[in-house]
């Protein structure tokens, strides 16, 4: 779709996509107006900002309404007033994402990743694979830079890899990629949608624009995902953990595609739920026609993404792992099943509005004990008091010092929070860097 230079646009919510459209914009020769209801002093570099751009910080006003299409940023909710507003005008509202497919040149092929967990390591997976099959490939999205921030206007771009959250999904409207794959579905961000369904129904809308050339990858296994995916009007690939049917499972220690077979014991990434992300991201090569036996090779090389299980450290005897992408429930489990041994797990932080006893029975069976800190400590406490071995430290550097003096030779400590970080810390990224440096500082 041509870029209109006569359409004014208007950036809602000065963050990191947001900038990078109004910097795309700027370069098309377009005009944009930037708006966030956050005060000046706490906006990232905003002297350059203002350099640059016509801005406002510290609330929202009329000029908004002369902008006919604002670019909202992900972290505003949709129901706020000021959107009901724009939407009665008929003001377009559209996500970064949505307008990076509008510009971006027509020779890029799009493999976009979403889903409750795996989103980060599936979509750099496949970047992973695109790139040593000798691909162009970028990585953008929810990971890494924004996707307007690279030259996706201009050809030469073989493959553009996005991970996709529900937020950004919420407001497309004609984005369509030639490989579209959901990973699962669980409950997440229930303090953003009226239910779990709606949450889902989000998710889904990263196949409804996909065209009979594309490819739909979903996971077979997830009852919620087949009860609600649409008709869908691209090719489908599914994959399974147990199920010969699929176009990809798990059998015993070996991934199955087609006529290629993988060995998860050689793999440097460990855990049931990684190797469903890598049976995701080989569709997704086997989807675009690419050489499965070059990249099943090449998923041997993957070492896995920092805050996700990453192994940090051994002192005396006990390791430490950095799981602090575990931002819900779903994810908890994941890093519980794969541990053999009893593991000194670490919980807590900004509520998101999860049952936290639907993890009642496996952590009886995988934590010896569960080192409660942060902003949901009370509800913790509340679902696993009389039922767990607790401990209730509020503050996050003590929660993670008890449990190390604790710990004997041979032990595990995992950073695995079932929350967000918003408590005490800016994001997960942020919060695994300071566990990371509190294991530096005991082994010092």
């Amino acid at each position: 779709m041509a870029f209109d230079t006569s359409l004014k646009y208007a950036i809602l919510g000065i963050a990191r996509s947001g900038i990078a459209a109004a910097y795309k914009i700027k370069e098309l020769g377009g005009d944009v107006f930037l708006s966030d209801s956050v005060p000046v002093d706490r906006v990232a570099n905003s002297a350059e900002l203002v350099q640059d751009f016509e801005c406002e910080f510290g609330g929202h006003s009329k000029r908004l309404f002369d902008c006919a299409c604002w670019i909202v940023s992900p972290g505003i909710p949709l129901d706020i007033e000021i959107l009901n507003k724009a939407r009665a005008k008929g003001i377009e509202l559209i996500s970064e994402i949505e307008f990076g497919y509008r510009i971006k040149a027509p020779d890029s092929r799009i493999i976009a990743v979403t889903g409750s967990n795996g989103k980060s390591t599936t979509a750099s997976l496949i970047h992973h694979l695109l790139q040593s099959l000798g691909k162009n490939s970028i990585l953008a999205g929810n990971i890494g830079a924004a996707f307007c921030s690279f030259p996706i206007h201009l050809p030469g771009i073989e493959y553009i890899v996005l991970e996709i959250s529900s937020f950004q999904l919420d407001l497309i409207q004609s984005f369509a990629p030639q490989v579209a794959i959901l990973l699962n579905l669980s409950p997440d961000h229930l303090n953003r949608y009226p239910s779990y369904e709606a949450y889902c129904l989000s998710k889904m809308r990263i196949f409804e624009n996909q065209s009979a050339a594309d490819y739909a990858i979903y996971f077979r296994d997830s009852e919620q995902t087949l009860k609600l995916l649409p008709d869908l009007a691209a090719q489908q690939l599914c994959f399974s953990m147990d199920n010969p049917l699929a176009d990809a499972y798990l059998k015993g220690k070996e991934i199955i595609i087609g006529q290629e077979r993988l060995n998860t014991d050689k793999l440097i990434i460990k855990g049931p739920h990684n190797y469903q992300n890598l049976i995701a991201a080989l569709l997704a090569i086997k989807a675009i026609g690419g050489n499965l036996k070059k990249a099943v090779d090449a998923c041997y090389t993957f070492k896995g993404l920092s805050h996700r299980l990453e192994y940090v450290d051994t002192i005396r005897g006990v390791k430490f792992y950095n799981d602090s992408k575990a931002t819900n429930c779903d994810s908890v489990k994941s890093a519980l099943n794969s541990f053999e041994v009893p593991i000194r797990i670490i919980m807590g932080g900004s509520d998101k509005g999860e049952d936290f006893g639907q993890l009642t029975p496996l952590l009886k069976q995988k934590a010896q004990k569960v080192y409660i800190t942060g902003a949901t400590l009370s509800r913790m406490q509340e679902a696993w008091e009389g039922k767990l071995d607790l401990a209730l430290e509020p503050d996050f550097d003590a929660a993670v010092k008890l449990a190390f003096a604790e710990a004997l030779p041979g032990e595990s400590i995992v950073l695995s929070p079932a929350c967000a970080s918003f408590d005490r810390f800016q994001n997960f990224e942020e919060r695994g860097e300071y566990f990371k440096d509190l294991v530096r500082e005991l082994k010092a």
